[in-house]
């Protein structure tokens, strides 16, 4: 029997970078049609139970409506607080219940707290948010196939998933948060709106994922010294001064000139201070640790990152094994 977890973010795709950026806004009900074609997917395959975080929208019991699927899906019992500790409480429930994958909607932020909840279970990640680094584009049809693939334990999960590394906060040395993808270091002495967009007032960014495709911070460093998915690395930028200048799209429709004055490489295990204090430091995009006068803040890079499925890479997998596809006539299966 498989469990397959969804977590859909209905506030993702929202945020102030619609008014301060070109950002798109992600429709709620696109999201609904999403877990339609999620839930068709992962029926294909064999699914035998879903289940979902309850959210203010009801984004997977409106998918349920005139859909017929011979899949059990039931919601998470838990009172939820329509916000982002809902996220986190319904990852560590799908955890203890022994679902064996994840299926998120939303973006870099909603992964950064699914991943505060579980890191064991492995998650398929959907873009449905702004800065979209951690997640994938995807069509949703093929990602209900792929996590359904390895739910069920179909294809194995050295071909099909990587561990991703993570970045840690710590502030006096107890550890306060984390961050997947990126973390800014933000002059502001106050959180106010989340997102960061104003580079002026960034004075050091950590990145655990760098390439030049990618939107938002994660681009700056990409142009410089690119870091994948799967490195054990983080990259460490000091911004303004004097130094090399970058041309990044840091936001949808915003390329900014950002002046880099020293950069660093840093690997797992290690941990470099925050150079200015006091501070609030964005994490994945979103202000969320305020670093007051006299406390001491490091970031620290580990292995002990979330389990991602590779839709490519399950697909892939299935493909070898024919699992999607029957045997011609007089000829035999062959073990891979």
């Amino acid at each position: 029997m498989s469990l397959v977890g969804i977590i859909a973010n209905p506030a993702s795709g929202k945020d102030i970078r619609r008014l301060v950026a070109y950002g798109s806004s992600f429709d709620n009900q696109e999201k609904v049609r999403m877990v339609r074609r999620i839930l068709l997917g992962l029926e294909a395959v064999g699914v035998d139970q879903v289940c979902f975080m309850p959210d203010y929208y009801g984004i997977v019991p409106r998918a349920l409506d005139s859909l017929k699927v011979d899949v059990d899906v039931f919601p998470l019992d838990f009172d939820a607080r329509a916000d982002q500790r809902d996220s986190t409480e319904a990852a560590r429930i799908m955890e203890e219940n022994g679902t064996t994958c994840i299926i998120t909607l939303g973006g870099d932020g909603t992964n950064r707290v699914v991943a505060k909840g579980t890191i064991k279970v492995p998650v398929l990640p959907i873009s449905t948010g702004t800065n979209n680094v951690f997640s994938f584009m995807v069509e949703a049809t093929i990602a209900g196939m792929a996590a359904g693939l390895v739910a069920a334990n179909l294809t194995p999960l050295e071909e099909c998933t990587f561990s991703s590394t993570k970045l840690e906060v710590k502030v006096d040395g107890t550890v306060v948060d984390l961050a997947l993808v990126d973390i800014a270091v933000c002059e502001d002495l106050f959180v106010a709106s989340k997102a960061v967009w104003d580079m002026r007032k960034v004075s050091q960014i950590f990145l655990n994922r760098a390439e030049p495709g990618n939107i938002g911070l994660s681009s700056i460093g990409g142009l410089l010294h690119p870091i994948g998915a799967e490195e054990p690395q983080c990259l460490c930028l000091k911004l303004g001064g004097k130094g090399r200048f970058v041309k990044a799209p840091i936001a949808p429709g915003i390329i900014e000139k950002v002046i880099v004055n020293e950069q660093r490489i840093m690997n797992v295990g290690e941990e470099v201070e925050i150079s200015t204090v006091p501070s609030v430091l964005a994490l994945d995009g979103e202000r969320e640790v305020e670093v007051r006068r006299g406390q001491q803040a490091m970031i620290r890079v580990t292995k002990e990152g979330p389990v991602v499925v590779d839709v490519r890479r399950t697909m892939n997998s299935a493909m070898k094994r024919g699992i999607l596809a029957s045997v011609p006539d007089g000829e035999v299966a062959k073990s891979i």
